[in-house]
């Protein structure tokens, strides 16, 4: 956890925000719900910068519409609204959100764009998911495509489209291919980044405006970081 500098109300990175809704760039060690380490959870920073900004007297109404691991960063879409919660949680499961995430590899991987398709099966003693070729017993099918974009100097930056939300899908499918994401010791990569992030990016999001209809697309400023810094 050296080095982080978790979100608070005062430095709380808002992307977008309406009457409904509210979009943060979540930081690298943020959790975006409460969990057993009894943290503050970044829906709970977003509700303390709700009441400040809009003077708002008691309980504020916050729903979380889908999740981030603690260690990677970007897009998080939070409903200020009873009305929004209900719709935007359907978008996602009628999978008409589109998420582009960035990560970062120092494996090439064999093709400069792909389809992987894998099932992969939680174990929750270790909070870690592995990837088979084919089902096995309490597996969910899972769906991804890449491009490589950018080669660096010692990485390679690889655009990420999600057809499917399983636990730490990205990571887990970029390992079974032998790309561990920069920084991500639970899937294989030989060291961690130095503010324990891994570089991994939750980069855009379009989807039409759950009440107003209106067309969004959505773009998170990457973090602060020389090798972050070279992806532009």
């Amino acid at each position: 956890m050296a080095n982080k500098i978790l979100s608070s109300k005062d430095n709380l990175q808002v992307i977008y925000e309406d009457n409904h809704i509210i979009v943060v760039n979540k930081r690298a060690g943020d959790i975006v719900q409460g969990d057993k380490t009894g943290d503050k959870p970044l829906s709970d920073v977003v509700k303390d910068y709700i009441a400040e900004k809009y003077n708002k007297p008691g309980n504020v109404y916050l729903g979380t519409v889908h999740r981030l691991d603690r260690p990677t960063t970007g897009l998080v879409i939070f409903s200020k609204t009873s009305k929004a919660l209900p719709r935007l949680n359907k978008l996602f499961v009628s999978k008409d959100i589109s998420k582009t995430y960035w990560a970062l590899v120092k494996n090439k991987p064999k093709k400069e764009a792909d389809t992987l398709i894998h099932w992969l099966k939680k174990n929750p003693k270790n909070n870690k998911s592995t990837a088979y070729p084919k089902e096995v017993a309490e597996s969910k099918k899972a769906i991804l495509h890449y491009k490589i974009i950018k080669k660096l100097d010692n990485y390679y930056l690889l655009e990420i489209n999600l057809e499917t939300g399983r636990h730490h899908q990205i990571r887990t499918q970029l390992a079974s291919i032998g790309c561990p994401i920069k920084g991500d010791l639970k899937y294989g990569f030989d060291r961690s980044n130095k503010d324990a992030s891994i570089s991994l990016h939750a980069r855009n999001i379009q989807f039409t405006h759950p009440v107003s209809k209106e067309d969004l697309n959505i773009t998170a400023p990457l973090p602060k970081d020389a090798i972050w810094d070279a992806c532009l």
